[in-house]
């Protein structure tokens, strides 16, 4: 059958559109009907090149890469299209799945940009908490929201003191991300507090991510499962706007 399969092609609906990417027929079939059955729309690839093309041609909302396939597994695909600006999926979430994965091997992958890590065989579970990532960024939620930090904070020099104060809050956190990730409890504690922070500061984008993040540990998707890269990257651009605002 080719692929992607005619079914699968995209259409002016607000479903999530996953790639599933995988050399083994079994598991390309379980994922893609699995996504399909919590309401995503799925096109499939057999290998590397076929995962490529379909990347630079569309827009996904989610990558789901099998690590080793023929041509091109997951990391050199992820690395080969956030270097191609111009992409459809440039930007998409991805996710790297494998039949053998140690927490050596997880980390690794989340070091070279993988939102999360999915070990085979895999649950419904799973792959339902999964189309979290694919539908986490569609609301295109601003980075600052001066109206909500306004209304919550009520002057616009308390808003500025507690945007420096966040701003501050935020430098930190980039540079005890990593520590972060392998200690739950502590990251946990940190996300309550930043929550809390973004919304008196009207950081939307932002308590958007902290949100998944701390829905993920509370399913207890933990370490290889947790969306770090989205948070990273905005955590950094609620940096830049803060900075551009004079906080």
């Amino acid at each position: 059958m080719p692929y992607p399969s005619t079914d699968a092609l995209p259409a002016s609906t607000t479903e999530p559109y996953v790639l599933v990417a995988d050399d083994d027929a079994p598991t390309r079939c379980f994922l893609g009907d699995a996504f399909r059955q919590f309401g995503a729309r799925v096109a499939l690839a057999a290998t590397g090149n076929e995962a490529q093309a379909l990347t630079q041609n569309e827009t996904f909302d989610l990558l789901v890469l099998d690590c080793r396939m023929p041509d091109a597994g997951a990391v050199e695909i992820l690395t080969h299209l956030r270097n191609s600006p111009e992409a459809g999926s440039v930007w998409s979430p991805a996710v790297a799945s494998s039949a053998e994965l140690d927490a050596e091997a997880q980390q690794t992958l989340l070091a070279a940009g993988f939102h999360a890590v999915l070990p085979k065989p895999c649950s419904l579970r799973d792959l339902r908490n999964l189309l979290a990532l694919a539908t986490a960024g569609r609301r295109n939620l601003p980075v600052l929201d001066d109206g909500v930090a306004l209304n919550t904070s009520g002057t616009p020099a308390v808003v500025q003191a507690l945007r420096g104060l966040l701003r501050q809050e935020l430098l930190a956190i980039c540079q005890e991300l990593d520590d972060l990730s392998t200690d739950t409890k502590a990251l946990e504690a940190r996300l309550h507090k930043l929550r809390s922070s973004c919304g008196f500061c009207g950081a939307a984008s932002l308590s958007e991510h902290i949100v998944a993040l701390q829905r993920h540990l509370k399913l207890e998707h933990r370490g290889a499962m947790l969306p770090l890269a989205d948070f990273r990257r905005s955590v950094q651009q609620t940096i830049e706007a803060l900075h551009v605002n004079g906080a």
